[in-house]
């Protein structure tokens, strides 16, 4: 049993020694768990928080470390866990990913992808009144699956009928850090109700209806759609947006979630820190995920906003699908023209001043009172219209700055920008602040003309402009006139790269470390990329993520937390064409489909730099960008699958080295003699984190499409030698063919290396299988 736990009182997760295999009842391990408590902890003060008793045997309770030590000698106790924070980590993307003209075609088009298939979303909530969410825009209505048996939660701000037959779930989960003192009821919503945005962002992109108008700061954008806009939303909130969220209440989500019969659980939310102990592996979350895919759930998880050094992913275990994020074609670009024919680039979802030359005058040149202090930052921020002069700003462009204080929140946009209307100014340039180095700005919408000059030396470029221009008189220095005049190009319309997709620099990267000493895993992370850059998605009515989308519908967000819903979403497309598929099916046809070059044949690129990150792309590599950019179209005709299942996943935790004690106390498993490594998984890639001299793998496909003759190639990892065997087969319907892969290393090397291997049949299907070594270490001695 599992036991989590806080400073004084700790709040632990315990896991017992029976498990829900063992046919016990969901209420009759509730009273087991109540009843070692009181016999354990006579007389003494404890809160138990939840009983898990679905996927997992355990509980978690708020204890001090005295009592954890007395629960931690009963036999019935297998395993103890100090409870842990967790955090988070579109308009135009279904058309970049070919889905009108693709997969929504073979699912009957969009009245009909994805119906059927419940996913189940572990977040920050919803906000039900989103059009996003109704289940009466379509003449087709949705029917309920009858496999799911979850309910709505029914409080004052999620009130009866906020479900319906799209929104066929909602829960909230927040025990633990209630327990803590630090719940807000009023601020963080005792109800599934999303106060932050996060949680219906990520829902709308994986699920949310079609052609739902985009409509931001008065501007339409387009019309949004999820990737799977008739499959079903089932919510179980366990993040708040003023703490995050705990371990504990992330695993009483995840066991309901599966309770309830979801066939797909989305988590765009990622460890504080990485798991301590002999395997990453090994912590509640992962374990309790574990369960779910051994139910036949699969999971997708954010691959974390942790990039672009190595090893910096956060979801690590292999029956778990990781996503990183890209960027996909659509930008918005903004500049400024200067009087003297320099062009600036910014950023900025704003109108333009329809290529008319204005004045203007900078916020520090507009003072009411000559005595304010213009180096007192809000002042240069233009966040006080009352200390400025509404005769010289009127009708001009006003220059404020953009400083640190915008990055940390005590500044806004929204605020500047009401104190342009105020003053009637015709729009604003922001210059960015020497001292915010390397922020990266996502587009923010403005009502007003403007543009924001994300580059410090493109500001310099501006300000020295505006001062060169500047009257005055030469004695007494005061400004006799703005000599300056530009005009705002707008950034409403967006326009399409040729250079998409690339792996984003905040995109977490391999190799996936496999304990807390960064030794390497013998999986490759992330799994694949999905779109996560700039993301149009549907917004809470009350959401505060973002603060300059207060009060709007929408909100265009970045992260790999709007990638993995992209994949959730696919992958009930493929869960609806292909339904007795299993987890480890799904992942493997998503994997071997993925694109591997960008909109215009050259490779994928993947940014390496926080700082000017276009100037330091290079070739993505497999631990930047899995098997590449996910394919919709492709995976729901995959040709050949590599499956694996619990079992499998079981012997690769045995085969780590002191795991047995651990795996029993997790998984009320006993390790057997057949354990493997995890380079031996059947999964759709091949990684060996140490490869000595040689080593032979084997890989199984299956057909699930009709019989067909395959050739296989392949590139070798550099200093690694390959062979493939058999390099030609035919392979009936339905039937396996069993893939031997030698390696043998060349040199010694600590440099990671990589290659592929293509599968490559005759009647068109293509499945791909990257390939990464990182030790080698050969039996002849050569230079690294």
């Amino acid at each position: 049993m599992s036991l989590l736990s806080s400073v004084t009182h700790r709040s632990l997760i315990l896991f017992g020694n029976n498990s829900r295999s063992d046919g016990h009842s969901g209420s009759y391990l509730s009273r087991f768990h109540d009843s070692l408590l009181r016999r354990t902890l006579r007389g003494e003060n404890y809160l138990k928080l939840y009983s898990y008793h679905y996927l997992i045997n355990g509980f978690a309770v708020l204890i001090t470390p005295g009592q954890a030590g007395k629960l931690s000698q009963r036999r019935e106790v297998a395993n103890v866990v100090l409870d842990f924070s967790v955090r988070t980590a579109t308009t135009h993307t279904p058309a970049f990913l070919g889905l009108p003209q693709g997969a929504w075609v073979q699912e009957g088009g969009p009245e009909f992808a994805g119906e059927g298939i419940v996913i189940g979303f572990i977040d920050t909530g919803i906000d039900p009144t989103h059009p996003s969410f109704s289940d009466d825009n379509s003449e087709h209505i949705f029917p309920v699956p009858n496999h799911f048996s979850g309910i709505c939660e029914v409080t004052s701000d999620f009130p009866s009928g906020s479900c319906n037959r799209k929104l066929i779930g909602a829960r909230h989960f927040a025990a633990s850090a209630i327990t803590r003192g630090i719940f807000n009821a009023s601020q963080d919503y005792a109800s599934p109700f999303d106060a932050d945005g996060h949680g219906t962002h990520t829902a709308s992109i994986a699920a949310g209806n079609y052609g739902i108008p985009v409509i931001v700061a008065g501007h339409h954008f387009g019309n949004a759609s999820g990737m799977a806009p008739r499959s079903h939303i089932s919510v179980y909130k366990a993040l708040y947006k003023s703490f995050g969220g705990f371990a504990a209440d992330v695993v009483a989500a995840i066991d309901q979630a599966a309770q309830d019969g979801v066939d797909i659980i989305s988590l765009s939310i990622t460890p504080n820190r990485r798991p301590p102990g002999i395997a990453t592996f090994f912590n509640p979350i992962d374990m309790a995920l574990l369960s779910a895919v051994k139910a036949g759930i699969f999971v997708v998880q954010a691959a974390g906003n942790t990039g672009p050094s190595p090893k910096s992913i956060a979801s690590f275990s292999p029956w778990i699908f990781t996503v990183g994020a890209a960027a996909h074609d659509r930008i918005y670009s903004n500049s400024l023209v200067l009087g003297n024919n320099i062009t600036i680039p910014g950023v900025g979802l704003a109108p333009g001043t329809k290529d008319k030359m204005l004045p203007m005058v900078s916020a520090v040149h507009a003072l009411n009172d000559e005595e304010t202090n213009v180096n007192d930052m809000p002042v240069g921020e233009c966040q006080d219209s009352s200390i400025l002069n509404q005769d010289m700003v009127e009708g001009n462009l006003l220059i404020c700055s953009y400083s640190i204080r915008f990055v940390l929140g005590l500044s806004t946009i929204k605020q500047t920008l009401e104190t342009a209307k105020n003053l009637s100014a015709a729009g604003v340039v922001f210059y960015m602040d020497p001292f915010v180095i390397g922020f990266q700005l996502n587009p923010i919408p403005m009502k007003l003309p403007g543009v924001i000059i994300p580059s410090p030396n493109d500001s310099k470029i501006l300000l020295q402009y505006y001062n060169s221009s500047l009257e005055r008189d030469e004695a007494s220095k005061k400004i006799l006139k703005f000599g300056a005049v530009a005009s705002i190009s707008g950034g409403i319309k967006a326009n399409y790269s040729n250079s998409a997709p690339k792996v984003m620099y905040y995109s977490a990267r391999g190799p996936d470390p496999q304990d807390a000493f960064l030794a390497d895993a013998d999986i490759l992370k992330p799994n694949l990329i999905a779109p996560g850059n700039f993301i149009w998605a549907a917004w809470s009515s009350v959401g505060t993520d973002s603060v300059e989308f207060q009060g709007e519908n929408f909100a265009m967000m970045s992260g790999t937390s709007m990638a993995a819903p992209h994949v959730a979403g696919l992958a009930a497309l493929v869960k609806q064409k292909f339904p007795a598929f299993r987890p480890s099916a799904i992942g493997s046809a998503l994997s071997t489909t993925a694109s591997l070059y960008n909109v215009q044949g050259g490779p994928i690129m993947a940014q390496h730099t926080y700082t000017n990150p276009d100037s330091s792309q290079s070739p993505a590599t497999p631990f930047d960008m899995g098997s590449g950019l996910v394919n919709a179209t492709a995976a729901l005709d995959p040709g050949l699958i590599l499956d694996s299942n619990f079992d499998d996943f079981l012997s690769v935790l045995c085969g780590i080295n002191g795991s047995a004690p651990v795996v029993f106390n997790y998984t009320g498993q006993r390790c057997g003699m057949s354990n493997i490594n995890a380079a031996d998984l059947n999964l759709p890639s091949v990684t060996i984190a140490r490869l000595n001299q040689s080593r032979t793998v084997l890989r199984t496909v299956a057909n699930i499409a009709g019989d067909e003759s395959y050739f296989v190639g392949w590139s070798a990892p550099y200093g690694v030698s390959v062979s493939v065997s058999p390099t030609r087969f035919l392979i009936e319907s339905g039937q396996k063919q069993v893939l031997n892969i030698s390696f043998n290393a060349t040199m010694n090397s600590t440099l990671a290396s990589f290659g592929r291997i293509g599968l490559f049949g005759n009647k068109g299907h293509v499945a791909n299988i990257p390939l990464s070594v990182i030790v080698k270490i050969s039996s002849i001695s050569t230079q690294s």
